[in-house]
This record gives structure tokens, sequence and C-alpha cells, in this order.
């Protein structure tokens, strides 16, 4: 199951005389991605590199920001993919210390990196839901409200016309079976609005 991270985690590695200082951390998207990137540029003048990679949205990012390419960036990605992570950045700063690590250990030192961070980062999963809509006649509006509230469905909006239109949310895979539910309770009096099992995202 995908996770994201509740807070940020940090952790830091010396090798070869060379910091390496990691911090993983929940990220909506590239944009307020490239924000921290530039936040931490400007917090860390001397640094030789600021690495980063990102999965947030459908968007993935691997920026070797100037070591060799595919030795940082995209090792850092393939630790983010391999955990089943979504939402998050991954940063390492390195100021470096004097010593050549080769491409091996370059891609090694940017892997343990971020890899030391995760091992304290609190993970959360992430529940895709799904938002339906659906109408029923006023005299069911009681008993549909009674049926979502029992469901733990999150109520999102509710209208009165000709009939009473409902729109809420709930984890996907609870929703087969309270549509299933909902229709045969309900004696076909339960009208839903588009697909009902169409998933609207997280």
């Amino acid at each position: 199951m995908p996770a994201t991270l509740a807070a940020p985690a940090h952790s830091e590695l010396l090798i070869k005389k060379s910091r390496f200082i990691a911090c993983v951390q929940p990220m909506t998207d590239r944009t307020a991605a490239q924000q921290v990137v530039a936040d931490l540029k400007a917090q860390h003048p001397a640094a030789a590199h600021v690495c980063w990679a990102l999965l947030a949205g459908g968007q993935s990012a691997a920026v070797d920001d100037g070591e060799p390419s595919g030795t940082a960036g995209r090792p850092m990605l393939d630790v983010l993919r391999h955990q089943d992570l979504e939402g998050v950045l991954a940063t390492v700063v390195r100021y470096f210390g004097g010593v050549k690590l080769g491409a091996g250990g370059l891609v090694r030192a940017y892997t343990d990196s971020v890899a030391q961070a995760l091992l304290t980062a609190t993970k959360v999963a992430i529940i895709k839901s799904r938002t339906l809509r659906c109408a029923v006649p006023y005299a069911l509006e009681g008993w549909l409200r009674r049926e979502l509230a029992g469901a733990q469905a999150q109520l999102l909006e509710v209208g009165h016309g000709d009939a009473v239109d409902f729109a809420f949310s709930l984890p996907a895979d609870a929703a087969p079976a309270l549509i299933a539910r909902l229709n045969e309770a309900g004696g076909g009096r339960v009208i839903w609005c588009g697909a009902p099992d169409a998933i609207d995202g997280y």
C-alpha cells in the first residue's frame, strides 16, 4: 500500500571526509519541491551539491546537481519507489571532503543517506477514496444520512430540489459494498449520478 510521511526526517553520514546531510519530507508537487531545494542552497552556500528526488502526484524528479549523471538523483528516487512512497521529497546536501568516491561510491552514499533518513520517518498509509453522488426522495433522506454515518462516509454536500442530492466520499475499497447495500435497501429509489464507481483521487 502506498504511503507518505507524517513529518520530515533527517540523517547525516560522513563518508571519506564528505558530509551527506539527508532529509525526507512530505511534498505536494514539483514547484514546492524546487522552493525547498532553493532554500537549502541558500542555507548551505559552501555545499558542493544539493541533490534531490521527488515522487508527488504523478510527478517525479531525479536531480544530480553536478554529480556524475545517474549517481545521485536516480538512486535516491529508486529508494522512494522501492519503499512505495508517494508525495515525498528526498534531498541530500553534500560537503565535499577532498576524496573522490567514484560512481559506485556515490550511488551507495546517496542511497544510504536517504535510506537512513527513512528509518526514522513515520509513514502514513495513503487510502484511496471515492466520491459518489446520488439522489433520493425526501422520505429517504434520514435513512440515507444514517447509512452514510454507519459506513463512516464523509458527507460533502447535500442539495434540496425535486429530490435530495447527496455527495459523499469513503475509502475506495468500502464503496462497492455500500453501493450494493443502498441499492438493495433503497428498493431502486437511490438514483446514482454518473458512474458510482468513478475514483476521484486520493
